[in-house]
């Protein structure tokens, strides 16, 4: 952990949906839209991404193997206005960031703020990952948005063939052996 506290990372987009949809989409629709070839730890390994909507509920990807990686754990539930979870996709849960998803009403639509904090958590590193996080946060939120530029199919172009490269290198079976991956039990929902 680093003594530093950084900046949180804030990020908005507002979309036409109202605050239900849109929260209804970023949750319950999480598995529809996350754009795991480039963004997940197990890219073409990935059978399906779960986000139990509940307070305590687990975020992960479950790989064709059975294995699950925890990306983090529900905080506050609040539909259709916040959403709040740690975050720390391959890496222990004590390195995790908390991202808060507010959905507010504007005008027809919703503004969407996301915001990624407790950076300092993260260790050695912490002020990179931060940058690339900060760029990857953008990146997803369009891809949420359903907003796919020219920019953004070139990253899912070079992501796809990054995910090759370092599949053929050994890359992505360092991150997921490093991530560890076990079979994890659903939670169970709070009385």
């Amino acid at each position: 952990m680093s003594d530093v506290p950084l900046p949180p990372i804030e990020r908005s987009i507002s979309v036409s949906w109202d605050p239900a949809a849109a929260f209804r989409r970023f949750t319950s629709e999480f598995s529809t839209w996350w754009p795991v070839k480039t963004h997940s730890i197990g890219g073409p390994r990935v059978q399906r991404i779960v986000f139990e909507r509940r307070v305590d509920g687990l975020i992960f990807e479950e790989h064709v193997d059975g294995r699950r990686f925890q990306w983090g754990q529900v905080l506050v539930w609040d539909p259709p206005r916040l959403v709040r979870f740690t975050w720390h996709p391959a890496k222990d849960a004590s390195t995790a960031q908390e991202v808060e998803v507010r959905f507010e009403p504007a005008g027809s639509g919703t503004r969407v703020v996301l915001v990624a904090s407790h950076w300092e958590r993260w260790g050695k590193g912490a002020k990179a990952a931060r940058k690339g996080y900060d760029i990857g946060w953008g990146y997803v939120l369009n891809v949420w948005a359903e907003r796919r530029t020219g920019s953004m199919r070139l990253i899912d172009g070079l992501g796809g063939l990054i995910s090759l490269v370092q599949w053929l290198r050994g890359g992505r079976r360092a991150t997921i052996a490093r991530a560890g991956g076990e079979i994890l039990q659903p939670s169970a929902p709070r009385a």
